[in-house]
């Protein structure tokens, strides 16, 4: 006859050896390096397989350069960055910017932008002298910013224009011309040729990156609406090609600087 007592006991004894070794092989353990190798794998990829990717790539590629390289337009001289506080190309692009802008504001919401104002920083190329094209367009632009229109009151127009002042530098700028005088105050600040009123509400065109606090352009928070035009600036480089033959030159003085 089994013993009752006896196996119970020795059972108890079992299960708590088990229990400790349990314990101990879950404990943590503390891992420390030796030794750190590495070994150099050399890259063996045959001729023939090199070849097959680029015959592969080789029609997507001609089809991308071939729409780049479509001519769109002609200028007739370079159109630079040089300027101090407006520049040829930021004049061109901020004219065409404001218009285009104002034809799918205006359609939509049965108002004008009066103001167009952009980054000169945004600007990363110039058109050279000669054929136009698709490319042009992409180096002018390479970002996927688009287009906004900002309402503002007229006392933020006039801490724009107190921002170009300070900045001193030729961002685009379009619908507004004023003076600075000498001691860098603005005075004859006029949009659409119309005197400027700090409680009038005007409708500015730039991109959602200044609109979201680029180059420190905080007037833009103060906004009381936002209008996305679901635009890419880049696209409004595009368009504009396709609509002119050549391009003009515009050197109109939109800020001037009394000495």
């Amino acid at each position: 006859m089994v013993n009752l007592k006896k196996y119970s006991a020795l059972s108890r004894y079992f299960v708590l050896i088990l229990t400790v070794f349990a314990f101990i092989s879950c404990a943590e353990k503390k891992l420390h390096v030796n030794k750190v190798e590495g070994k150099q794998i050399p890259v063996t990829e045959s001729l023939s397989q090199t070849q097959s990717i680029e015959e592969f790539i080789a029609p997507y590629r001609k089809h991308i350069d071939d729409d780049l390289n479509a001519v769109l337009a002609y200028s007739p001289e370079n159109i630079d960055k040089k300027g101090v506080w407006q520049t040829k190309i930021g004049n061109l692009q901020s004219t065409v910017t404001l218009a285009s802008s104002n034809k799918v504001f205006h359609l939509r919401e049965k108002k004008n932008v009066d103001i167009c104002l952009l980054n000169n920083g945004g600007i990363r190329a110039i058109i050279n002298r000669g054929n136009v094209t698709t490319r042009t367009a992409f180096e002018l632009m390479p970002f996927e910013n688009n287009l906004v229109v900002v309402s503002l009151k007229g006392e933020q127009i006039l801490e724009m224009v107190n921002y170009i002042i300070k900045e001193k530098k030729p961002h685009p700028l379009a619908g507004m011309t004023f003076t600075i005088d000498n001691n860098d105050v603005a005075k004859d600040i006029l949009v659409q040729n119309q005197a400027l009123d700090l409680q009038k509400i005007y409708y500015v065109a730039t991109n959602d990156y200044l609109y979201n606090g680029g180059d420190n352009m905080n007037f833009f928070k103060k906004s009381l609406k936002i209008f996305d035009l679901d635009y890419k600036v880049r696209n409004v480089w595009v368009d504009y090609f396709k609509e002119v033959d050549t391009i003009p030159v515009l050197t109109d003085i939109r800020i001037v600087k009394e000495y």
